[in-house]
């Protein structure tokens, strides 16, 4: 599967869900009216657009948003980016300040909640369309595991995740995302 029609499977489940309705449900939809080889070319793809935004500057943004962030929810909030769909995703791939930017980061921000873009469900759509369509989770697992053996693996988990800063000082988050350290850091000197 290309990254072309991994967007469009994206595309179409934010389409068929209602605007703040259950996306991840919309995408399990749209991944169990595929065929078992799709879901696991899905996946693969679904990992490879995680996992490039697995760096230092897009993880500040997530502490920022999240009133902190674990290795878990770094996890979840890519996945929330994801969701949002390839504009978005590219834009936030390319400058994660630019989630100032976005209604629900702003919205979120106005009333202090801290769980804007963090979306757990879509890292699992694969797997309960796969249950869908097979009526048991594991062999999804089996099939993936399999699946992986089958494909060329070098330079995964190589990336670079670029320099590291301190999240929790407000001066280094202010210079690196101003934007968003004004969303969130308001009441921080």
């Amino acid at each position: 599967m290309d990254t072309s029609e991994f967007w469009t499977i994206i595309d179409a489940a934010r389409s068929a869900s209602a605007p703040d309705g259950p996306f991840a449900e919309a995408l399990v939809d749209e991944l169990a009216a595929r065929t078992k080889d799709d879901i696991l070319r899905y996946q693969e793809r679904f990992d490879d657009v995680h996992d490039a935004v697995y760096r230092w500057d897009m993880w500040a943004a997530a502490y920022l948003i999240g009133g902190g962030c674990s290795d878990d929810s770094f996890t979840d909030f890519r996945a929330g980016l994801i969701a949002l769909g390839r504009d978005w995703y590219e834009k936030a791939a390319a400058r994660p300040d630019s989630l100032a930017e976005h209604p629900a980061v702003i919205a979120a921000a106005e009333v202090h909640r801290d769980e804007a873009l963090f979306y757990e469900e879509v890292n699992y759509a694969a797997s309960e369309a796969f249950k869908r369509v097979t009526g048991d989770e594991e062999d999804f697992y089996e099939a993936w595991d399999a699946y992986r053996a089958t494909r060329d693996s070098s330079g995964r988990g190589s990336e670079d995740m670029g320099e590291d800063f301190d999240f929790d000082d407000p001066d280094e988050m202010r210079s690196r995302l101003p934007q968003l350290a004004a969303l969130y850091l308001r009441d921080t000197p």
